[in-house]
């Protein structure tokens, strides 16, 4: 049985409330998926706190089924690079639907992929299907993509929140992170995120967000 604890949980009037709602809205509404990064490098125990933040995310059971890879080695980039470059060429040279390619062709993306080496750090998110324990035995995880999922919603927020800049990687299949990376078996890459600095004068595609209406349906 769990020793519970009691919670004072963190509470505000209702102006107050509306008041933090809105400064919040309007701050994330500012944040951009960025290809185009800064070399400039990133203290790590900043890194250290955004983790940290992801990983208070709620998750299936409590059993926390993510693993966090934090690369800033020039070399493990490279290789990271050139393996995803490989993966994305295949995906933008037949894999991908003409409707794909289409959809895609507004944001300006192709398969070469930079921001993977000049990027000073690379997060790459692993689920955890099942843990192993001290006596080799298995222990199976719950709702593991969406208890992952959700951790990478935080960590999105922290990066914004700390002033940096990042894209939501994902080149299909990412089994060689896995390989490069030397992850055990219960692991499987989920998200591959770049976080830095913008490069200077940086330039995004005007993209608009659905209204409220387009996203809401109230009952």
């Amino acid at each position: 049985m769990s020793k519970f604890i009691t919670l004072h949980p963190v509470q505000f009037d209702d102006a107050e409330m509306l008041r933090r709602a809105y400064e919040y809205y309007n701050f994330m509404d500012t944040r951009r998926s960025i290809r185009h990064f800064s070399n400039k490098e990133v203290p790590r125990e900043l890194i250290e706190k955004l983790v940290m933040t992801a990983a208070t995310a709620p998750s299936g059971a409590h059993k926390q089924p993510w693993t966090f890879c934090l690369v800033s080695n020039v070399e493990l980039k490279k290789k990271i690079r050139e393996a995803a470059e490989k993966e994305e060429y295949e995906s933008y040279h037949g894999r991908m639907s003409e409707e794909w390619l289409q959809a895609l062709a507004p944001l300006g993306t192709d398969w070469e992929k930079p921001f993977l080496e000049t990027a000073p750090w690379l997060i790459i998110m692993f689920r955890k299907v099942f843990d192993i324990e001290a006596d080799g035995s298995k222990s199976k995880n719950y709702y593991v993509n969406e208890s992952v999922g959700i951790a990478a919603g935080f960590l999105i927020s922290a990066i914004h929140q700390a002033g940096l800049v990042t894209l939501t990687h994902t080149p299909s299949p990412m089994n060689f992170l896995q390989e490069i990376l030397q992850r055990p078996d219960n692991e499987k890459p989920f998200l591959l995120l770049p976080i830095g600095y913008a490069a200077d004068e940086v330039q995004v595609p005007d993209l608009k967000r659905k209204n409220l209406e387009a996203i809401s349906v109230w009952y």
